[in-house]
């Protein structure tokens, strides 16, 4: 029975896909199909390339933002630190400068009591002078003066009296200088205070 009585009249079509003619023994051109499909998995290939190369690039890129960020970090702990230690070095350096001026504060007082009483001639006065300015040069400055009026912080009131020669509680004689390095008072000067003259009693 022939295909046309059983009312097929097209033959079927058979393709020969071998890459190598078996007559010839000569590789085939590639047909468009292949080709196309060669190109597909071509593109695909790219794609996934590049997409593994951006992936790689953004991992990079956080890496190196996350190790910028330590070295960050570091830069300022360390610049805090170094901040610190210069700090506690000038605290302990004032400390000992002013443990040490303090121990010559009464020298200080029986020089300046000899200087008031005319006492101070000769090589003493040059001794005490040289003394001086060396405790002025660690930065040691006296302070207080007769007039000047009563401060609590920094003044220590051994006398009080009332006066009418002053509008506030004055200090009208220094009994004992007062030292200070800096800001850093050592010692308060000791006063004698004088107020206003006291309010009358009331005629009652």
């Amino acid at each position: 029975m022939s295909t046309r009585e059983n009312g097929s009249e097209e033959e079927p079509v058979i393709r020969d896909n071998r890459k190598i003619d078996p007559e010839t023994g000569q590789v085939r051109e590639t047909g468009p199909a292949e080709t196309t499909g060669q190109n597909d998995k071509e593109q695909a290939a790219d794609r996934s390339s590049s997409l593994a190369a951006d992936l790689a690039s953004i991992e990079l890129a956080t890496q190196l933002a996350e190790r910028t960020a330590d070295l960050q970090r570091l830069q300022a702990e360390y610049s805090n630190y170094r901040k610190r230690v210069e700090r506690d070095r000038v605290a302990v350096k004032e400390q000992a400068v002013a443990g040490v001026l303090a121990e010559l504060l009464p020298v200080l007082d029986d020089i300046g009591r000899a200087r008031d009483h005319g006492e101070l001639t000769g090589g003493f006065a040059k001794v005490s002078e040289s003394l001086e300015t060396a405790t002025g040069k660690l930065g040691l400055s006296t302070f207080g003066a007769k007039g000047e009026p009563f401060d609590p912080t920094v003044h220590e009131a051994l006398m009080h009296s009332y006066s009418p020669d002053v509008t506030e509680p004055t200090c009208v004689e220094i009994l004992q200088p007062g030292y200070r390095i800096g800001e850093r008072v050592l010692r308060p000067a000791r006063v004698a205070v004088a107020e206003p003259e006291e309010p009358a009693a009331d005629d009652n």
